[in-house]
């Protein structure tokens, strides 16, 4: 670790302030579509973050109670002891999430043993890079790359007095509160646009639709003047300039590279970018072997694979509605280039004034989509910038008062 620690700190093993556990994953047969939620490697993200929408593996409430060990019925720092994400920390908040959970044998629910130790300042001293560097060092095999129970023994954090403890936390999770809201919003305006196109375009309740006439086309029934084309008849790529890879790219730089993970980005680098899109001339991309589409307000390039398009001259139509129209169609079968079935789908094309009219109505709630998630890029940095020196010791925090969340005190 770095850092000069105070002299009231001192460095402490993780067994000697936590109880750690693991839960048990549910058998097929105990697995429902509702009910409490069983937690495992695969459901904590990049970003720390708790994913309820991937692999659902919900259990009843009987086989939670049943639970021995794992039941996450407090703030706990969930910690994946093995597979692909070995070491990917999250903080679970019971009061915050959308089901009752616990862990399965693949992740270890981490909380403090008594009220010497805050469990937020817990996680973020985890999620620091010293910890993280610890714990790596601890990680044994390598076909079967796991975390046994002795890194326990051998992680050391620094450990100020409670108060401290309570500041530092408080002032890193109100970075990550300012995120959690930013998202709730974007997942809000995502909702709006979406529910829009599907009133004017599903359900061809558009603006002045009690006046036009519906007609049978291709077995149902579609307004008058609207067309029923192939997706190649109405979009057209462009290049996507020099390609990238992951040995290519840096870690930090003026021009994102974007890749085909539905994080988006695998890196940077300081050259001109291949593409250059903006808030005026948004870009869609299209991945190939994933299926994953975005549009794209700022320049950048892209590793192979990754298809940037735009409205065709022939059939040109508003690029806010095109992306809306065009992102579901086709979904990831097999990791192949699914650009072709893409090409041969079929859509139901309305004029160009009403898409002129949908890209109106979506376009502010984009942009400011848009801006929130700059927003978090940059709390992000900052607060990543701070952990390590407010963990390290390297601020007084002596000098700084601030007002501590009622979750803070409580640990």
């Amino acid at each position: 670790m770095t850092g000069i620690l105070k002299t009231t700190w001192r460095f402490t093993r993780i067994s000697e302030v936590c109880k750690v556990e693991s839960g048990r994953r549910p058998s097929g047969k105990e697995v429902y579509d509702t009910g409490y939620f069983s937690l495992g490697g695969e459901h904590i993200t990049n970003d720390h973050q708790v994913n309820y929408n991937k692999n659902n593996w919900f259990i009843t409430e009987k086989f939670w109670y049943s639970l021995r060990k794992g039941k996450l019925d407090v703030g706990a720092t969930l910690l994946v002891k093995d597979g692909a994400t070995i070491g990917k920390c999250a903080y679970f908040n019971p009061f915050k999430v959308k089901y009752i959970s616990s862990v399965n044998e693949h992740v270890y629910k981490i909380v403090s043993k008594s009220y010497i130790c805050d469990n937020r300042f817990l996680y973020y001293s985890i999620c620091s890079p010293g910890c993280q560097a610890q714990i790596r060092n601890c990680i044994t095999g390598s076909a079967q790359p796991g975390l046994n129970r002795s890194f326990l023994k051998v992680v050391k954090v620094p450990f100020p007095d409670l108060a401290t403890q309570h500041k530092i936390a408080s002032i890193l999770s109100a970075y990550d509160d300012l995120i959690e809201n930013n998202n709730r919003r974007i997942k809000i305006l995502e909702k709006m646009a979406q529910t829009i196109y599907n009133e004017w375009f599903i359900t061809f309740r558009f603006p002045g639709y009690k006046k036009v006439k519906m007609v049978d086309l291709e077995l149902r029934k579609i307004p008058e003047e609207w067309a029923v084309k192939k997706v190649e008849e109405i979009v057209e790529r462009i290049h996507p300039g020099k390609l990238y890879n992951s040995n290519t790219v840096r870690k930090s730089g003026k021009i994102p590279v974007l890749d085909q993970g539905r994080s988006g980005i695998i890196g940077y680098h300081n050259d001109e970018p291949g593409v250059k899109a903006s808030e005026n001339n948004p870009i869609i991309v299209f991945a190939n072997h994933t299926c994953y589409q975005n549009l794209i307000l700022f320049p950048f390039s892209a590793i192979q694979n990754v298809l940037p398009f735009i409205p065709s001259k022939a059939n040109s139509r508003n690029i806010f509605w095109l992306h809306w129209a065009t992102k579901d169609l086709v979904r990831f079968n097999d990791y192949k280039g699914h650009w072709p079935e893409f090409m041969n789908k079929k859509l139901i094309v309305p004029p160009r004034y009403i898409c002129d009219e949908f890209g109106e109505a979506v376009k502010p709630m984009r942009l400011q989509i848009y801006k929130l998630r700059q927003q978090d890029d940059t709390l992000c940095r900052t607060r990543d910038l701070l952990l390590p020196k407010l963990i390290n010791g390297e601020i007084d925090m002596d000098e700084i008062d601030i007002k501590l969340h009622k979750e803070d005190k409580n640990g």
